[in-house]
């Protein structure tokens, strides 16, 4: 099989696959660009199995490179724009590319900066690629083995690592999406999400694989913007991570202008806090909003909670995908009955979860364990087999004697309606060890909000130990490329606290 080739045979050839700015590229001229990518691969002297960097924004481009190479046998690497030229250069060098296909937009940026010498492979730009003659044919890959992308985690909890997604982990999850969304033809998608984003690439993926459209935006900056495309487009869904939805809640007339069209709401990339969900129940009844969980580990998605159950489960992930089966285990690796009040961690076995970390057997080996990835996020269950996240196992803070959740704390923060986002991270403490911080942005409008103020609801609200040591209001919060918090430069800017009394 090859993936790609597959998802170019899915879409009417004169309908729209993509729309970006006043480009509309029909599912035909996709299919043609791919191919011609494909030809230029193999002309290039790139072989099946060897790796090929994408460096573009969210265009054409990026879609048509990215089928290209895997219609060639070769492997996409997606990079994050913006990249600065050293991190670049390590990030080509680790996953030994042979090539870079680059926007002209991100070309025009190396080149500005002198940085284009010092990159470890020949770069391509679009017009090269796109006057290339078409490949006639794809080249066939084992699905299990077949190696179609590295995918660079976001490096919250630690240095990026790089995900060996396959062909068949690709057409598995795909498939599970696509049909619990309940896509078809007649999707319009509206992606602000970052195509290098495995979330973000998701939403392209399970589009083309519905015959269906996607609205390409990188104006998320710029919220009513996007509110004002999504209209224009008639688009029937949106994907966000948290901050996608806590920003358009707060910062743009999202409630007051949603377009009739749309039809459904798709959230992962972490826990929306609770009030953020009953505000988007409260003004969209009629449309369908999912909850989801995943890691680039699992390919995109390993759970996801039907609509229908959000009123009366809310804050759970739900249930493992069709073809996912996830366990609640303990330290000693023995499984958690559905309904018991124990923690445990999720472990998820299905054809979605990847092969593991380029050439990094030891990380591989400590959570991709007999053929089970073990996620490091702890949870629960219901006696109905639904989970409940708790925290990220690296995210647990340990104050003194005490574990508390940072997700616990932000969710009571975001109790508050002035409140957009909050980040809750360790800091060093001299006699507690750890104590926690909290970093928080509020609304232009809000009056008379301070830390303290801040502080006092969290007196109410939560026991001693869980109540932050420190509280900051910020203009904005540091995030990653794909939308998520960047707490890594939170927890940077602290210093230890000092020693109480």
């Amino acid at each position: 099989m090859n993936f790609a080739a597959e998802l170019l045979l899915r879409g009417d050839p004169g309908a729209p696959a993509l729309l970006c700015g006043t480009e509309t590229i029909p599912h035909l001229e996709l299919h043609r660009r791919a191919y011609a990518v494909a030809g230029w691969i193999a002309a290039a002297g790139v072989r099946p199995g060897e790796a090929v960097g994408l460096l573009a924004e969210n265009s054409p481009f990026f879609a048509e490179a990215y089928l290209g190479v895997l219609l060639a046998g070769a492997i996409a690497v997606p990079l994050a724009p913006e990249l600065p030229a050293y991190e670049l250069g390590t990030l080509l060098a680790e996953a030994e590319a042979r090539r870079l296909l680059a926007s002209d937009r991100q070309l025009r940026r190396l080149s500005d900066n002198g940085q284009l010498p010092g990159l470890p492979c020949p770069v391509a730009d679009e017009s090269e690629v796109r006057n290339s003659p078409s490949s006639r044919h794809s080249v066939p890959v084992d699905p299990r083995r077949g190696i179609a992308a590295l995918m660079y985690t976001s490096g919250s909890t630690g240095r990026p690592k790089a995900v060996v997604v396959t062909h068949g982990n690709l057409a598995c999850n795909t498939q599970d999406i696509t049909t619990y969304l309940g896509l078809t033809h007649a999707d319009r998608a509206m992606l602000v999400l970052p195509l290098h984003y495995c979330y973000g690439l998701s939403v392209l993926l399970t589009h083309l694989a519905a015959g269906a459209s996607v609205v390409l935006n990188n104006q998320f900056a710029y919220p009513q913007t996007v509110l004002d495309d999504l209209s224009r487009r008639a688009c029937t869904g949106l994907a966000g991570v948290p901050s996608t939805f806590q920003i358009l809640l707060r910062k743009s007339r999202f409630k007051q202008a949603a377009p009739p069209s749309l039809r459904w709401l798709q959230q992962a990339g972490g826990k929306l806090p609770d009030p953020f969900i009953q505000e988007i129940l409260a003004a969209f009844p009629t449309v369908r909003f999912f909850t989801m969980y995943g890691q680039t580990e699992a390919t995109a998605r390993l759970s996801y909670l039907p609509p229908e159950e959000l009123p009366r489960r809310l804050g759970s992930i739900g249930r493992g995908l069709p073809s996912t089966r996830l366990q609640l285990l303990r330290p000693d690796g023995t499984e958690i009955p559905h309904g018991s009040p124990e923690i445990g961690e999720i472990v998820a076995s299905g054809d979605n979860i990847t092969l593991g970390y380029w050439k990094d057997p030891q990380e591989t080996a400590r959570y991709f364990r007999q053929g089970r990835l073990h996620t490091g996020d702890l949870a629960r269950t219901d006696a109905d087999g639904f989970f409940y996240l708790v925290e990220r196992e690296r995210e647990m803070i340990k104050a003194g004697g005490n574990r508390v959740s940072a997700k616990l704390v932000e969710d009571v923060l975001c109790e508050i309606p002035a409140v957009v986002e909050a980040a809750v991270v360790a800091m060093p403490h001299e006699l507690l060890g750890e104590a926690i911080a909290a970093f928080v942005t509020l609304t232009r409008e809000a009056v008379g909000i301070t830390e303290e103020t801040l502080r006092h609801h969290c007196r109410r609200r939560l026991a001693a130990y869980q109540v932050p040591e420190l509280i900051r209001v910020l203009p904005r919060l540091p995030h990653h490329p794909n939308g998520k918090i960047h707490k890594a430069q939170l927890r940077q800017s602290l210093t230890p606290a000092p020693r109480s009394p």
